[in-house]
């Protein structure tokens, strides 16, 4: 079964840092690409990065591009996000994701709220 376990969110004051990490399994975490996506308090999904299987491709929506960090260690089937010079209006529930033999996952999520 495959299982993605969020966690590192937390309460952080504008301008601030956190790491989001998302513990794999249940798959072969290194032959897949890996995404993050955000659910903002009463509006959709939206996606903010993706990496890929093999850590050398990495993808940015324009809204955290130069702010946020994907990136992966497949030693520890554990993928991060590194957020830097956090918004209020990066406040969300944050989730890893990936789509595995056509089925598409994700976890429970970890909440980020970017508040003064």
């Amino acid at each position: 079964e495959v299982q993605l376990v969020e966690s590192g969110g937390g309460l952080v004051q504008p301008g601030g840092s956190l790491t989001l990490s998302c513990a794999a399994s249940g798959f072969t975490f290194r032959n897949y690409g890996m995404n993050w996506v955000r659910q903002a308090p009463g509006k959709g999904l939206e996606w903010v990065s993706t990496i890929g299987s093999d850590d050398t491709s990495t993808f940015y929506a324009n809204s955290v591009k130069g702010r946020f960090t994907i990136s992966r260690d497949n030693a520890k089937n554990t993928l991060y996000l590194q957020m830097n010079s956090l918004k209020t209006e990066d406040t969300a529930v944050y989730y890893c994701a990936t789509r595995v033999t056509g089925s598409d996952t994700r976890g429970q999520g970890t909440q980020v709220t970017v508040s003064s």
